[in-house]
This record gives structure tokens, C-alpha cells and sequence, in this order.
């Protein structure tokens, strides 16, 4: 995969203004996640759950991976719930466990074999199957195996993904905006501490500016001159094609650019 924001890592801003001691604790807390450790799952399910995140997110060729399944377990073992469920499915824990062992049943009726014991291209289309809602076995006891796949499977795996600081140097995203905040909201606009992308040109320019940013150093991000033909988003507003995207600021938009900055600057971390 090609390498998006080169020279750019979200944890040299530790000590930068652009995060505070709470935010430091929370991603310290998650780098310091064990991958082999489950409190949840009995080492049957941990084997199945660790070969389904080898599947929804490989990392094959990472040194260090994203210790995706431990972070599910813990989601699970400290009761992070979701704030809301389908009725058709059970509770969390409940639907993890029932789902795990209707995969090994259907993968042993079809391959004679344990989910993880399978090839991977075999996993890969058992777990096709069960996104399309073709599992039946009658150990899935009426839980839909498409539901189970959407909220619980792909859902929790993916949000385990992409709260690990590795997946956000991935996509440049600088972290909880805490107490620093995001500022420039209009299209096309970085603030001076987030990722510079290397698009097509500019792969040089991109890494000078990660590396920069890696220093603590900041200043105004370049920014391509206006297409007086094409309108843009001023102030947090999207534009419209009938009203000009140029013209003087009201004063209820300047007050509003004030409020959300300063909401953003009194952020707290909590939980992604």
C-alpha cells in the first residue's frame, strides 16, 4: 500500500501542545495492549477471532501489528457498549460467542476443519457467506448471521482498527483534537500540526512537512490559489451554486467560528 502521509508519525506530538495528560494516558493505554492477551474469549474463540481480524484487516506484512482481536476482547471483558443494539441480536458478549461457534461448526460441516485451521481463501468465502446471511447451521439458534457479520464482526473490528495510532498515521489523522482542536474546517484546509498527503507531485514537499510537523514546528500549510469558477466552502458552510462563495463574514459567523474553536480547544478524550 502506498505510503500517503511519508515521514509522518502521530505519537512524535506526545509531547506537543497538541495533545494534554489525558489524551497521553488514553494512547498509552492502548500501545500498551498485550496481543496475546484475552480475558473474554476461551482459547477456542480466540483462535477463531484472531483468524476472522486476519481477514477483515490483513496486516501480513506489518512488523508490529494492530493488536485488532485483544482489543476486541477487551471491548467486550470492560462492558464498552455501544449505546444502543438490534433486537435481533443478543447482547454483545453473548452474540461474539454464539457467532465464533456457529463459524467453527460451519467450517467443519464444509471443510472438516476448524475456521483457523482453513486456508485463507476458504475463510474468505465462508465469511462471504455469512455477510450475505447464507449461514444457517442451526448453532447460530436464530441469530441471523448477516446482522452478526454487519454490527458485531466488521463493526467491532474495524472500529479496534482504527483506534491504534499505526492506523492513523495511516489516514493523517493527528488524534483527539484535545486541547489543541481542529481549526481550518473549510474544504482544502490543514491546520499547521496535521499530516501534509503526498499527492501526485508532491511526495518531496509532503515529507518535508510531516517531518516538520514531527518537530513540533508550525506554520501556515501551503494552500493552492482559489478556482475563481469553482465555489467553496467558507466558514463551515458548505456553498451553494446560487449564492456567491466570496463576500464579507456576518457576525453571527464570526461568533460561530469563535464558538467551535473554543469547544474544540476544551475537548476531552474519551473512549473512540
Amino acid at each position: 500500500m502506498r505510503d500517503l502521509y511519508p515521514g509522518y508519525d502521530v505519537l512524535s506530538k506526545r509531547a506537543t501542545p497538541s495533545w494534554n495528560r489525558q489524551t497521553r494516558e488514553v494512547i498509552g493505554r492502548r500501545l500498551a495492549i498485550d496481543p496475546e492477551q484475552h480475558l473474554f474469549f476461551d482459547e477456542a474463540e480466540w483462535e477463531t477471532l484472531k483468524a476472522i481480524c486476519g481477514r477483515i484487516v490483513p496486516q501480513s506484512t506489518r512488523a508490529l501489528p494492530i493488536p485488532v482481536a485483544a482489543i476486541v476482547d477487551q471491548k467486550i471483558h470492560e462492558s464498552r457498549l455501544d449505546g444502543f443494539r438490534d433486537a435481533r441480536l443478543p447482547s454483545m458478549g453473548e452474540a461474539w460467542r454464539r457467532g465464533l461457534a456457529a463459524l467453527d461448526q460451519e467450517t467443519r460441516s464444509k471443510h472438516g476443519r476448524r475456521f483457523h485451521e482453513i486456508e485463507a481463501s476458504e475463510q474468505d468465502d465462508l465469511l462471504r457467506a455469512m455477510e450475505k446471511g447464507e449461514l444457517t447451521h442451526s448453532t447460530w439458534q436464530g441469530m441471523p448471521s448477516n446482522f452478526f457479520f454487519k454490527q458485531r464482526v466488521a463493526d467491532d473490528i474495524v472500529r479496534a482498527y482504527y483506534m491504534h495510532p499505526t492506523a492513523w498515521n495511516e489516514i493523517g489523522w493527528g488524534g483527539p483534537a484535545s486541547p489543541r482542536g481542529y481549526v481550518r474546517m473549510d474544504f482544502d484546509r490543514r491546520d499547521p500540526w496535521e499530516a501534509a498527503e503526498a499527492t501526485p507531485g508532491r511526495e518531496a514537499e509532503a515529507l518535508r512537512e510531516n517531518r516538520r510537523v514531527g518537530r513540533g514546528i508550525f506554520k501556515e500549510p501551503h494552500r493552492p490559489p482559489d478556482d475563481p469558477h469553482t465555489p467553496r466552502a467558507r466558514y463551515g458552510t458548505r456553498p451553494t451554486s446560487s449564492a456567491p462563495a466570496h463576500g464579507r463574514r456576518c457576525a453571527s459567523t464570526r461568533r460561530t467560528k469563535r464558538s467551535i474553536s473554543r469547544s474544540s480547544a476544551r475537548a476531552r478524550v474519551v473512549a473512540l
